[in-house]
């Protein structure tokens, strides 16, 4: 059973899709408290943030370049690693630097991840099963933005836990995801 999951490509789009939100989400939520209590960023550097963010976002088509040198699903399993270390380390760099640099590297592992799990979505389900484990793809991810969410909550209101180690979990989930999934899954 479990050797027949770690050969199914649904299961690995499961996989990199709820990896990808876990930590987004924890990113993404604790951002605008984080940057303002720990860093003391002001306005403007809150602009240039959000904007250094979108930067790979708009330079995702880069992704075409990367793959005539490395496999998509390899490339998905780093894009994984990098999301991971980059929500990881956010939390012990409060400084805009740090910060900036951490945004950056999560950005990238993000939108290629993103980019890549569409194109392989696409390309091994097949047309007549595609859209129910597309919109159940969909609705996992949502559950896990939920759980993802509810985590927080518990952590930092009833356990009063840093924002450092909050970032570490949800980004170390990636990370370790991203190692586990490239080590254990058969390369299709």
């Amino acid at each position: 059973m479990i050797r027949r999951l770690f050969k199914s490509r649904e299961a690995l789009l499961y996989v990199m899709a709820i990896s990808m939100v876990f930590s987004f989400s924890a990113w993404m939520s604790l951002l605008n408290n984080f940057v303002i209590e720990s860093a003391s960023f002001d306005g403007s550097q809150i602009g240039i943030l959000q904007s250094l963010r979108e930067i790979p976002g708009f330079l995702a088509f880069t992704v075409v370049l990367a793959i005539a040198f490395v496999a998509q699903q390899r490339l998905a399993y780093i894009s994984m690693i990098l999301l991971g270390i980059g929500v990881m380390l956010t939390g012990y760099f409060p400084s805009a630097l740090g910060l900036y640099i951490t945004t950056v590297i999560m950005s990238i592992g993000f939108h290629y991840l993103e980019t890549l799990n569409q194109s392989l979505s696409l390309q091994w389900l097949s047309k007549d099963k595609a859209p129910i484990i597309l919109g159940k793809i969909t609705a996992a991810k949502s559950f896990t933005g939920l759980i993802a969410f509810v985590l927080i909550f518990i952590m930092m209101k009833y356990y009063s836990i840093e924002y450092k180690y909050v970032y570490m979990v949800f980004g170390g989930s990636t990370l370790l995801s991203g190692i586990l999934a490239w080590i254990a899954f058969e390369h299709f």
